[in-house]
């Protein structure tokens, strides 16, 4: 016999594998028997995220020196403008708030607002190079993804701006009597953070389309400089404005936060929570279906 019938007869005695799992290999290509990631698989994992986003944002020394030195120039300007609004209208209250206050106030305020980094340039950009066909295909959310990495970077700005916004503070005035609300501003600024997170998601998963979201941005910004409350409390609009703001999301980032700290014993704590976390449903809704639809018509360019 041959060497070819030996081979032949040898693989016709030979058992055949078995039909089920043949066939569960040639249908799927993944094994079998898989495991999902565990609640504390998942929170392990994006504490992760959060501890690379703190080293990286720690080895930017410059960048803290640099903001620090801003957020005191720019109290500088506003004690002064202040001032002079005050001794113009010769009374010690405006619409409730002291000259102290108003200080106090807009330094919480500044201290959120430039703590918050840019989100729409960090998306544009991975669109732009490609990098975001490369994170979505991570075993893990991408926009939790980002939302862990922003909240670890605002926290350790917001740290820094209150250090110096607070010496500041007490250079000018000493020991301010907040209270609690030290502690309510803190609350408040976990849901104003959030929901600010949310706005520039919206805003920066446009780039799925356009690729250019900084203008949008930029008008965001104005938008949350003024009927936000950044620039002075909202009690100090006409009363028309004030209606309006009342039916937006920009109150709860940094009008809310701000004037919890200066006017405890005059703060709805309940309420105010109760918008945020409305605002925090709706505009996740929002994103998720921005997310969506952005996947789906997603157009890497590099990469």
């Amino acid at each position: 016999m041959s060497r070819i019938e030996e081979a032949r007869t040898s693989a016709a005695a030979s058992p055949s594998p078995a039909p089920f799992v043949d066939s569960a290999w040639r249908h799927t290509d993944r094994p079998l028997h898989t495991t999902k990631p565990t609640v504390t698989g998942k929170i392990v994992k994006y504490a992760a995220i959060g501890r690379v986003t703190l080293r990286n944002h720690f080895a930017y020394v410059y960048d803290f020196i640099v903001r620090s030195i801003f957020l005191i120039l720019i109290m500088y300007i506003f004690t002064q403008l202040w001032r002079v609004t005050y001794q113009g209208e010769g009374s010690a209250l405006i619409e409730g708030y002291s000259y102290e206050q108003i200080i106090w106030y807009i330094l919480f305020a500044e201290a959120l607002a430039t703590a918050f980094p840019s989100l729409s340039t960090r998306i544009e950009e991975e669109v732009k190079n490609g990098d975001v066909g490369y994170k979505l295909t991570r075993p893990f959310s991408y926009i939790g993804y980002h939302y862990v990495g922003y909240l670890s970077e605002v926290s350790v700005r917001l740290l820094v701006n209150l250090g110096v916004g607070g010496l500041l503070g007490l250079c000018l005035f000493g020991w301010p009597a907040f209270g609690w609300g030290w502690a309510g501003f803190l609350l408040m600024s976990a849901g104003a953070v959030t929901v600010n997170f949310l706005l520039n998601m919206i805003l920066a998963l446009c780039a799925f389309w356009v690729e250019e979201t900084r203008g949008l941005e930029f008008v965001y910004h104005k938008l949350l400089f003024t009927i936000g409350g950044m620039l002075m409390p909202l009690e100090l609009f006409p009363e028309k404005l004030q209606a309006v703001c009342r039916w937006l999301p920009f109150q709860t980032v940094l009008y809310f936060p701000s004037r919890t700290a200066v006017r405890w014993a005059d703060a709805s704590l309940l309420p105010m929570l109760a918008v945020q976390a409305g605002w925090i449903l709706l505009l996740s809704i929002g994103v998720g279906i921005m997310y969506w639809r952005g996947v789906r018509k997603l157009n890497v360019n590099g990469g």
